[in-house]
């Protein structure tokens, strides 16, 4: 079979022949991908960067892909979680962690929205715990996950959306997503915390789902510094770190607030949650993008042409999606 295999971590990906994936156990199944996004996970992981990545391959190669739209031998199609890599015709699937994909759905957006489901779903209702009412920060909201976590935030009844990003005009876009007020990420922090602190004085911040990390977390939560006098519980959650993978915290901070602080992502997930995000969560977001109610941008490739495109410059908010 055809495949994008990694021959060695850090170089690109090379379309070559390869043996097809062998099924080990009746929990295994064999399917035929569709359609696979490539996200950062999927870099970081083939990069040896990510912290579930696994040993090198060495000499024998890796096929990247962690997930996709699939083709079961009955002939369903659904989405599934690889045991193999899935830039490939062919991998092997487990039987317990698949998913019906409507079929009003296409492959292309299929493949793109559930690594931000779970990025944004996960974080919103499992870690944060959001309510009806809720003024939510999205810090980073012009990526992928944050675009949809925006929509998100609404779909479960934020009374306000903030959103943060370095780009005007793409955070301007996120208005008619659902952001209510947006706050550019400039080269002057005071610029930033200022507005930070009207917006937080005049609707306390009840949630912050966290995509950037890095200096920006700092800013944020010397924002929401409270002063010795009663505060409203935060649930901040980290769920990336494009803007740096380490902090300074104030304990100050933590002593001033009521602060929940926490993380979303990979071994932060009970087994019950990443159950119930597979068997309700992803089959109600799909429900809802197959009646045009969830966006996701993307940009597609073929299988043959990943080695060129691997690390192509994708528009902002767009996920790379290879079809197969």
């Amino acid at each position: 079979m055809k495949a994008a295999v990694m021959y060695q971590q850090a170089e690109l990906p090379q379309y070559a022949e390869v043996p097809e994936p062998l099924v080990q156990s009746d929990r295994q199944v064999l399917v035929s991908v569709k359609a696979a996004a490539v996200k950062q996970l999927d870099r970081g992981m083939a990069r040896g960067k990510h912290y579930a990545s696994g040993p090198s391959s060495g000499d024998k190669g890796r096929v990247p892909g962690s997930d996709g739209i699939c083709l079961l031998p009955d002939g369903r199609r659904v989405y599934a979680i690889g045991m193999s890599g899935m830039l490939a015709e062919k991998a092997v699937v487990d039987r317990d962690r698949i998913v019906p994909v409507p079929d009003a759905l296409d492959d292309v957006t299929a493949a793109a929205l559930p690594n931000a489901v779970f990025g944004a779903a996960m974080a919103l209702t499992f870690k944060a715990g959001i309510r009806a009412g809720d003024v939510v920060l999205i810090n980073g909201a012009t990526g992928v996950t944050g675009r949809v976590a925006v929509q998100l935030a609404k779909y479960y009844g934020a009374g306000r959306v903030i959103v943060t990003g370095r780009n005007r005009a793409s955070l301007e876009s996120l208005r008619a997503l659902g952001a209510d007020e947006i706050i550019v990420i400039a080269k002057e922090d005071e610029t930033f915390k200022a507005q930070l602190a009207l917006i937080h004085t005049a609707s306390p911040i009840d949630i912050v789902i966290d995509y950037l990390w890095g200096h920006t977390a700092e800013m944020i939560l010397a924002g929401v510094k409270g002063n010795g006098s009663f505060t409203n519980r935060i649930r901040y959650v980290s769920v990336g770190s494009m803007a740096g993978d380490q902090i300074t915290l104030s304990a100050a901070i933590l002593r001033s607030v009521d602060l929940q602080l926490t993380g979303s992502g990979m071994g932060s997930w009970s087994k019950q949650q990443v159950r119930q995000a597979l068997s309700e969560l992803l089959p109600e977001m799909f429900a809802l993008a197959a009646e045009g109610k969830l966006k996701v941008d993307t940009v597609t490739v073929k299988l043959e042409d990943i080695e060129k495109l691997w690390d192509q410059e994708i528009p902002g908010g767009h996920r790379l999606v290879v079809t197969i």
